[in-house]
């Protein structure tokens, strides 16, 4: 890599133009953008992941203190919170777990599964038969209990109340579907739970400690961006030959960015202590 140039125009450079052009094309990703491009929202958000920027105010102001070299670090529009924030916004995202929600989403002619508390209070209104060989121990229809509680959820629920075979804990769900079989009711909270495995995952490699945005898009597009620049990351070890851990070479690119000397020099000769990462607490950043 040649000297003159940015260490993060250099990381860049590693993520093929064309093949970008063409998923941007592909999802007609700059419709009606006027200055904010895909690509300046990519690189504005791959250079928060690897500086760990945590709001869009800290991006901003750490981009307007380099105002000057953001044109060579490939970042053509202009950077604002504004345009940041409204980059990723389609519609909201936003559960709680609370009998009001529920109430929104089977209103909505959708239909939930989810833990009841330790201390849900209900009335039994009748049992249905159960297989105990399936590991259902009750499956009853109910209505919620207390003055406010029924004010949020009028309506009938169904609980299920169900031993895992694999922990032997039992497990008590609330869901406002009354036709598929307690055993699927239960399988289908399984499968909830390998969602988050992945953003156990997501805590343990990637640095997202706080979202920018709260609607779908915004969530999808910083944890779709933090993977890449975590795959990049990794597809750069391997093409220079580092023989430092992801976690190091991180922890480098963290402050050098704006240095301009050969990306492989940078990488290659910056003193610093070898860390794993694997023993670290401090979940928000990359292993």
């Amino acid at each position: 890599m040649k000297n003159g140039r940015t260490v993060f125009a250099q990381l860049m450079d590693f993520i093929p133009s064309y093949e970008f052009r063409q998923c941007v094309e592909r999802y007609n990703g700059n419709y009606k953008v006027k200055s904010f491009s895909c690509r300046d929202q990519f690189l504005c958000m791959a250079f928060a992941q690897l500086t760990y920027r945590e709001s869009l105010r800290d991006i901003e102001a750490c981009l307007r203190v380099a105002m000057a070299k953001l044109y060579h670090m490939g970042i053509r529009g202009k950077v604002s919170r504004n345009t940041l924030a409204h980059a990723n916004e389609t519609r909201d995202w936003r559960i709680y777990a609370d009998f009001a929600c529920l109430y929104r989403i089977h209103q909505s002619q959708a239909f939930f599964v989810t833990r009841a508390k330790s201390n849900f209070v209900f009335k039994r209104l009748y049992s249905k038969p159960v297989d105990k060989a399936m590991g259902v121990r009750v499956d009853q229809i109910v209505n919620v209990a207390g003055f406010y509680s029924l004010k949020d959820y009028p309506e009938k629920l169904r609980r299920i109340c169900y031993r895992d075979a694999e922990t032997d804990k039992r497990l008590v769900f609330l869901t406002n579907n009354f036709n598929l079989p307690a055993p699927v009711i239960a399988q289908l909270y399984k499968c909830r739970w390998q969602v988050e495995l992945f953003f156990k995952w997501i805590k343990q490699h990637l640095r997202i400690k706080a979202f920018y945005g709260t609607t779908e898009n915004a969530v999808k597009t910083q944890i779709w961006i933090a993977i890449s620049v975590y795959v990049l990351v990794a597809i750069i070890k391997k093409r220079l030959k580092l023989d430092r851990s992801l976690y190091t070479i991180l922890q480098i690119l963290s402050v050098t960015l704006f240095e301009k000397n050969p990306i492989l020099q940078t990488l290659s000769h910056v003193d610093s202590d070898e860390k794993t990462g694997d023993n670290d607490n401090q979940l928000n950043l990359f292993l």
